[in-house]
């Protein structure tokens, strides 16, 4: 970007916040005038209306080319993350440390990394809904970190936001009840200003959470056989193959041109002619991705972040910004097995090749009907009590013209009742980008996009939403414990930047 555009967008951001903090157009209620036009600049952004979900693709403010992935050779099979075992065979108890580690990502070399329970990434973790788990936390780093359970409903103190940063060589326990539905979330850390580098250097694992219903469903749940986590990420390696978080950090997002999927590098993954269950996680630090198949054949998206979707919803492709996830069914049965075959982004790099074998498993008929879940109409007649308007690049990204204050509350809301927060991607004079808004401690409903329904494979519990340039989206947004929690970009340098605020629940 030139010192030009880059000097005027500077000027715009600061003309919308005042001496005191607070933006033009602020009501003396606390919220926002967002549709003004003194909040909008030109309502008739060229962005307006053409962007779409997912539109930008994995375009960013200052730098329109992101630099494209390599395409994996398929030369080391995928690793899979182990399960982590209870430590009491009468209760779920864990114990989950944060440390340094040395993984031979590259043959031959040695790379500096971060893991929980492990030298890089960590295990994946299994609650039961309805019973009471205890997790011992132990930071074995020599920096404080925090344990952030994204997309678990927890109360506030448990969260492990920026508020809960445990010291080097300190440690701390929590203990909570699982209240929701089957659903596969992940934790990572979320110190303040630090977060980005931490999940960089490999702070990241996963969540299944089971209940009743899904345990009567016939889906495919042989971990590691037919069910598969797949956590993509991103890096740039230096001269040394070391993950040099300084040298390549970017203020709007950090993004590079080497695909890691589960820490794996040039990663297959060996499937046998079967339905098999991929479960997405976008965990990169800012790139979204588009999934697709190579040879263009659909696959069924059966959930979303926080649980299954009513019904299989047939998918061409699929786009997640970070920290968004989805669980999808593959029916390799039916593919040309004369072909290579690989999960691929927007670009065509190809993410994961697979191999498949000539082992055919029993038949699994992906059910119709999955779940219950549903927006009511006394839901969608709620007025909107929750303005949130995200704006800017770089550093100087914000929320309702104000940047992170650990000692301000910027929202309170009552714990179980629902309320509809406004969210609003305010575009600047560049256009904008997406922004994936993230909210602790809730799954919401996505009640609209826009003003119109959201597609049919986002009618499911969210904790993280996409919201484009100039898009307007509303969320039924219910928290059932107390506390504390953040409301944020899930860009981690935005995050750690300062674009995310803070709502009391009482």
């Amino acid at each position: 970007m030139g010192a030009f555009a880059l000097a005027l967008v500077i000027i715009l951001s600061a003309c919308g916040i005042s001496e005191a903090g607070e933006a033009p157009g602020q009501n003396s209620d606390g919220k926002m005038g967002m549709h003004d036009d003194s909040m909008n600049g030109n309502s008739e952004s060229p962005q307006g209306g053409e962007m779409g979900m997912g539109g930008m693709g994995n375009q960013h403010m200052d730098h329109d080319d992101v630099a494209a992935l390599d395409s994996s050779s398929g030369d080391n099979e995928l690793n899979i993350p182990p399960v982590l075992k209870s430590d009491s065979t009468e209760e779920t108890k864990y114990t989950v440390r944060a440390k340094m580690g040395e993984t031979e990502i590259f043959d031959g070399t040695k790379t500096q990394t971060y893991g929980y329970n492990g030298d890089f990434l960590g295990p994946v973790l299994q609650f039961e809904k309805g019973e009471t788990v205890t997790i011992n936390l132990i930071n074995e780093l020599d920096v404080g970190t925090t344990f952030h359970w994204h997309g678990l409903k927890i109360p506030g103190e448990a969260d492990g936001g920026p508020h809960n940063v445990i010291e080097p060589g300190e440690e701390d326990t929590i203990k909570f009840e699982v209240t929701q539905e089957a659903a596969t979330l992940w934790f990572h850390p979320h110190p303040d200003g630090d977060t980005s580098e931490q999940v960089y250097k490999g702070l990241a694992g996963l969540i299944y959470i089971e209940d009743e219903n899904i345990k009567e469903l016939d889906l495919p749940d042989d971990y590691g056989k037919n069910d598969f986590p797949l956590i993509f990420q991103d890096r740039t390696f230096d001269e040394d193959k070391q993950l040099n978080y300084d040298a390549v950090m970017n203020e709007d997002g950090t993004v590079g041109d080497v695909s890691l999927i589960n820490g794996t590098v040039n990663p297959k993954l060996t499937v046998g002619q079967e339905k098999v269950r991929l479960r997405l996680l976008n965990g990169s630090n800012a790139r979204n991705y588009t999934f697709k198949m190579n040879t263009g054949d659909t696959f069924a998206q059966i959930a979303t972040d926080g649980g299954l979707l009513n019904e299989p919803v047939e998918m061409e492709e699929l786009t997640l910004t970070p920290s968004e996830r989805a669980e999808i069914v593959i029916d390799f049965s039916k593919i040309d097995d004369e072909r290579d075959v690989a999960l691929v982004n927007d670009s065509d790099d190809i993410l994961l090749p697979f191999e498949v074998t000539d082992e055919a498993a029993a038949e699994i008929d992906i059910p119709d009907k999955m779940n219950q879940f549903s927006v009511t109409e006394a839901e969608k007649d709620l007025p909107v009590t929750k303005e949130v308007e995200l704006f800017g690049m770089m550093d100087m990204v914000t929320i309702n013209g104000k940047k992170f204050d650990p000692e301000r509350i910027d929202f309170t809301q009552e714990r179980g009742v629902t309320e509809v927060w406004e969210i609003y991607n305010k575009p600047d004079m560049m256009g904008g980008m997406i922004h994936p808004f993230h909210i602790h401690g809730a799954q919401f409903k996505t009640l609209s996009r826009d003003g119109e329904a959201p597609p049919r494979n986002e009618r499911g519990w969210k904790d993280t939403i996409s919201v484009s340039p100039d898009e307007t989206v509303r969320l039924a947004v219910q928290f059932n414990d107390k506390g504390v929690y953040m409301f944020h970009c899930h860009i981690l340098e935005h995050e750690d930047n300062g674009m995310m605020g803070q709502i009391k629940v009482e």
